[in-house]
């Protein structure tokens, strides 16, 4: 009897062990096909979800909370709002910025100015653990976000207030998974009817799905989805290609009263210039005639981005310097740049800052960068000349093509000159060889979208002379080579650079000239429309034929 009741208690156990090793097989095999845990190493962290991703691992250092305001550090900040924040250690400050705000936090100051207003807030930005902090809680109209810290979950969310956001009703009392599946593990509850974020609904039926208390998660059970935040689109002021005629003038306003000028949308006069040792003042030429000529504009049409200079002169460097060196010179600047765009309702400008030292490259793009938000903020546009790529150090690479090319609405390429006043040799102005290689370097080294580039066009060129070992060069207008040249010249094609080429003996000189006129001018708006860039623009009008605005009209549409 005892054998009998030992081989059945050994049958009983090992049913029983069979049963407990299938069942943690089964618990296995769940865990790995749907967790029920999350893996993460966020232990004791706040959790941060930006626009419906957890960035928590991500995060190069942790955000905290201190007297109820959220700190996240200026290296956050770089990799999710503002990649050019900035920290002025000449003023002890951190310069920020948005598509449409400049923030000024001065370090261990209860106070931020946006766009030149100064306002007092709850937190000052700090330096920790030798890291630079700001109140991000206090800068939600800075970046147009929607911040909100939930202390029972330790989550803080951050939503763009121009990203679409769906949202939707619990259609019963339900749990939201980790995974979209059952065997999930339950990351919160939420009630019949509450509200609750769509994120994305997935074809299984599953949704994923933001609680109020910002957990990520899924669930089959919503209804009445409806739109709370529509994608926000930016405007142009421009559609379709720009078409720019510079209109340049030294003392007297041009007077285009009765005038049109076929084929473009945009004229940018040289209203405004920096004064030399002024420390950030400009030197402004509108006047009555400035007025007349805006309303002439405005009235047929044309939009005013004016051309405001460094006076393009080697001997205004010392000038440029200072004030690109120092924020408070380029804030006075930037003031009165926008102050004259509101005063004479201009509708953009355009800047033209030459011949700067290499050592400024990256305070002329800190320039743009904290311009752009200022002017953005009222509609208006910013553009930027820019040289070719490769050349001298004061010339060509003064500029940060990449990064002006994202900040300002458009780069200018002042594709001339090829070969100018200081060429040791003759050659063209611009050709189109050379605009091609250089539009290439624009776009594939320098990463610039071609939809930022702008192409200037020269509307002269120039005659060449040649005695012995002796070179010179004279500007000729586009309008003037017809009467510069011999009747009897002959004009030979020069294929690669889609110009004519001249050259004749007179007085035992030799005479050489590439021309710009109609032919060339068709050949740089092949490569606008082969490049697919923004447009074009024009150096400088009444330089041109009388047919020249036909062709432009032809060409830019």
């Amino acid at each position: 009897m005892r054998a009998k009741k030992g081989k059945k208690e050994k049958s009983h156990w090992l049913k029983k062990f069979i049963i407990v090793a299938i069942f943690i097989a089964f618990i296995g095999v769940v865990i790995n096909l749907a967790p029920n845990y999350i893996r993460k190493n966020t232990k004791g962290k706040i959790s941060v979800i930006i626009n419906n991703n957890d960035v928590t691992e991500s995060m190069k250092l942790d955000a905290f909370i201190e007297n109820d305001i959220i700190y996240i550090s200026t290296k956050d900040i770089a990799n999710f709002f503002d990649e050019d924040v900035f920290y002025d250690n000449k003023y002890d400050q951190i310069i920020t910025s948005s598509e449409t705000k400049l923030a000024i936090l001065p370090i261990g100051k209860n106070e931020i100015s946006i766009n030149g207003s100064k306002i007092k807030i709850s937190g000052a930005a700090t330096k920790k653990d030798g890291e630079l902090y700001v109140p991000f809680s206090e800068m939600e109209n800075v970046y147009h976000v929607e911040v909100d810290y939930q202390k029972e979950s330790n989550i803080l969310t951050i939503d763009s207030l121009d990203r679409e956001q769906k949202n939707a009703n619990a259609s019963k009392n339900i749990s939201i998974k980790y995974k979209p599946t059952i065997f999930s593990k339950t990351l919160d509850k939420v009630e019949q009817g509450k509200s609750i974020i769509v994120i994305e609904e997935l074809e299984s039926g599953w949704n994923k799905v933001r609680t109020s208390l910002g957990y990520i998660g899924y669930t089959k059970d919503i209804a009445n989805v409806y739109t709370l935040r529509e994608n926000m689109e930016p405007t142009k002021q421009i559609e379709g290609k720009v078409s720019i005629a510079w209109d340049y003038y030294t003392s007297a306003v041009p007077n285009r009263t009765g005038t049109t000028i076929k084929g473009i949308n945009v004229v940018s006069p040289s209203f405004a210039e920096l004064v030399n040792l002024g420390k950030g003042e400009l030197n402004v030429k509108i006047g009555e005639k400035g007025k007349e000529y805006i309303q002439w504009a405005h009235d047929n049409g044309y939009k005013v981005w004016p051309m405001i200079s460094n006076a393009c002169s080697p001997d205004i460097q010392d000038t440029t310097t200072e004030i690109l060196q120092d924020y408070k010179l380029r804030e006075k600047l930037i003031n009165n740049i926008v102050n004259l765009v509101l005063t004479y309702q201009l509708d953009g400008i355009n800047i033209d800052f030459e011949y700067m030292k290499i050592s400024n490259k990256d305070m002329f793009s800190q320039f743009i960068i904290e311009l752009a938000p200022r002017l953005r903020d009222y509609g208006k546009v910013l553009s930027v000349d820019v040289t070719a790529p490769d050349g001298s150090e004061d010339w060509s690479e003064c500029y940060n093509r990449n990064k002006l090319g994202k900040v300002a609405d458009y780069l200018i390429f002042m594709a001339y000159d090829q070969y100018g006043n200081a060429s040791k040799e003759a050659g063209t102005t611009a050709g189109a060889d050379w605009v091609e290689l250089n539009l290439n370097k624009f776009i594939d080294r320098e990463e610039v979208a071609p939809s930022k580039i702008i192409l200037g066009m020269p509307l002269y060129t120039r005659l060449w002379k040649e005695s012995g070992s002796n070179l010179s060069s004279e500007v000729v207008l586009m309008k003037s080579i017809d009467s510069t040249l011999p009747a009897d010249v002959e004009r030979k094609w020069d294929d690669s650079k889609k110009q004519y080429y001249v050259e004749y003996q007179k007085s035992g000189k030799t005479y050489k000239m590439w021309l710009e006129e109609e032919t060339s001018i068709k050949a740089k708006f092949a490569l606008m429309k082969q490049y697919n860039l923004a447009g074009a623009a024009y150096w400088q009008k009444d330089f041109e034929t009388s047919n020249f605005w036909n062709v432009v009209a032809e060409e830019i549409k």
